[in-house]
């Protein structure tokens, strides 16, 4: 029988491997204990901590006063020219129902819910959030150029849930601003 040789140092090959692997299990330990760390520093520092920048709104009265009565609601120029578009979405339809908004012009959505959550996507843009009761969402964009784009709930808040979508009518601004002129809060119905 011929024998293995000894590495130098008189250590068994099992060894070093051993040794090497209870190393990374170490290195791996480590990382999962600081990850898991992490995660309870986070949670923890935001729920003493709630978001900077979250506006409260009551949803039992935001029909009655403030700034989404029923007359308030629509597209409405700035005194910066931006425009902001206020809306309001309940089960199962978003109020208004159909926005009118000019093109290469900023627009601010502000949005918020009557009742339950509701999904907030304006197609063809990166606008996709939810609406929930009791808060204020706010969301800025600029539409290059005239369209249409649809604006359904895409998240499920009832039975008439499937029917519940709008419509973002993008014109030109030359446009928009004919029609500002005669009203102070602008949808497609006019």
């Amino acid at each position: 029988m011929t024998q293995v040789p000894q590495p130098a140092g008189g250590t068994d090959g099992h060894d070093v491997a051993a040794r090497i692997e209870k190393r990374w299990a170490m290195l791996v330990i480590g990382i999962v204990c600081v990850l898991i760390a992490m995660v309870i520093f986070t949670g923890l520092h935001w729920a003493m901590m709630p978001p900077s920048r979250v506006e409260t709104i009551d949803p039992l009265t935001l029909h009655i006063t403030g700034e989404f009565v029923e007359s308030n609601l629509g597209s409405a120029r700035e005194a910066d020219g931006s425009i902001t578009v206020r809306l309001i979405a309940q089960q199962y339809s978003f109020t208004p129902q159909c926005v009118l908004v000019p093109a290469s012009t900023p627009i601010t959505f502000r949005a918020t819910s009557a009742d339950v959550v509701h999904g907030f996507l304006i197609t063809r843009t990166n606008i996709n959030s939810m609406l929930e009761p009791g808060y204020v969402s706010t969301f800025r964009t600029t539409f290059d150029q005239p369209g249409d784009h649809l604006m359904p709930c895409h998240e499920f808040c009832g039975v008439g849930h499937e029917g519940m979508w709008a419509h973002v009518k993008v014109i030109e601004r030359d446009a928009f601003d004919k029609l500002a002129v005669n009203a102070r809060r602008l949808s497609c119905v006019q």
